[in-house]
């Protein structure tokens, strides 16, 4: 095994290179960069986008081609220089790639474009929220899943397994941020009841300072409630199926059929035998649930209920073309999931010792 776990970590380090560098280059053929971004922001455009439209356009159409930058006909060359090396692009990409590198290797994520503030304190700042949204709705999804799967495998082929199989294929094909929408809509006062919160992760300031420890936690979830459901609804899908299949794989196995010739009864045998078994996968593929759900729908998510979480920060670095928080927070994403992939068959042969990866061909 410890052979096995030396060759993964190895294998991080091509992977997350191969990562960077082609989200890196492919970055350069992008229109509308940090410099351009400063200067739509002076010519008045709000952002870069307005440079690209055709509006307000210079009389002087043999200048505007010839100029490096479109939208800094009113600025001096010596401005545009003096922005390029704060930026870091006087440097060609190779270099400013092999820096990039350097700097992240030893967790330099450096500091925000636009504004002033390192790129850990930033992730930092906006980490409590998307890991809210991570773990509740993982956690929910496994209390849910886990007792509804048993049950639909013990009662295989009646009434309530088709009519649970109807709903979780309905749930899984409604998208979250339709399902969000219409959770704000019947329950936040969009037109029906106003029950939970439309925004944000607790109250105001000024009325959470005044909520003592208990109200404090009850105010979270009150406020936490919506988003987790709207981000859990498609995860019942795969884990209940899942969960079901296990079961029904155990239940038709030798030993169970022992067991219930023994005379045990069928709740020992399902959770003193069948279970241990049968929750293997289930259990073992925790943390890529985790991250999955981490990661997946959070900006949309966020952006409905005024979240300001990582998804929304990574939306807003690329709209803003912040290459620090892209890029740093594309690093940390993309070892974390390469981390937690190593995790998940590490648990596997915990949970199974049978399970041994160092006999796999590599």
């Amino acid at each position: 095994m410890g052979a096995y776990i030396a060759r993964r970590l190895l294998l991080i380090i091509p992977t997350l290179l191969g990562v960077m560098m082609i989200n890196f280059f492919l970055v350069q053929f992008v229109p509308g960069g940090p410099i351009e971004q400063v200067i739509a922001r002076m010519e008045g455009q709000g952002n870069v986008f307005g440079a690209f439209d055709g509006a307000g356009a210079d009389v002087n159409a043999g200048a505007v081609e010839n100029e490096r930058y479109q939208g800094a006909r009113g600025l001096p060359p010596e401005f545009i220089e003096q922005l390029e090396r704060e930026f870091g692009f006087d440097k060609p990409p190779l270099e400013r790639f092999a820096h990039m590198i350097w700097n992240y290797m030893r967790f330099d994520f450096g500091e925000s474009y636009f504004r002033s503030i390192s790129v850990v304190d930033l992730v930092a700042e906006k980490l409590p929220v998307s890991i809210s949204l991570g773990l509740w709705s993982t956690l929910i999804a496994y209390a849910v899943s886990i007792p509804l799967g048993i049950r639909k495998a013990t009662r295989d082929g009646t009434r309530f397994d088709t009519f649970t199989s109807g709903l979780i294929i309905v749930a899984y094909a409604i998208p979250g941020f339709l399902f969000a929408i219409l959770l704000l809509v019947l329950f936040a006062g969009g037109s029906y009841y106003q029950i939970f919160p439309a925004r944000g992760l607790t109250s105001p300031q000024e009325v959470w300072d005044t909520l003592s420890p208990v109200g404090k936690v009850l105010d979270y979830l009150w406020h936490i409630t919506l988003p987790v459901i709207a981000s859990t609804i498609s995860a019942f899908a795969t884990l209940t199926l899942l969960t079901k299949n296990s079961f029904l794989d155990e239940i038709r196995k030798q030993y169970v059929m022992t067991a219930r010739a023994k005379g045990l009864m069928e709740n020992r045998v399902l959770y003193g035998h069948v279970f241990r078994n049968a929750m293997l996968i289930v259990i073992a593929g925790f943390p890529a649930v985790f991250v999955g759900v981490f990661f997946g729908g959070s900006l949309i998510i966020e952006t409905i209920f005024s979240l300001d979480g990582l998804g929304r920060l990574g939306f807003e670095a690329v709209v803003a073309r912040d290459y620090p928080v892209m890029f740093g927070t594309l690093f940390v994403f993309s070892l974390l999931g390469l981390v937690v992939g190593l995790i998940s068959d590490l648990m596997y042969v915990w949970i199974d010792p049978r399970i041994d990866f160092e006999s796999r061909e590599t």
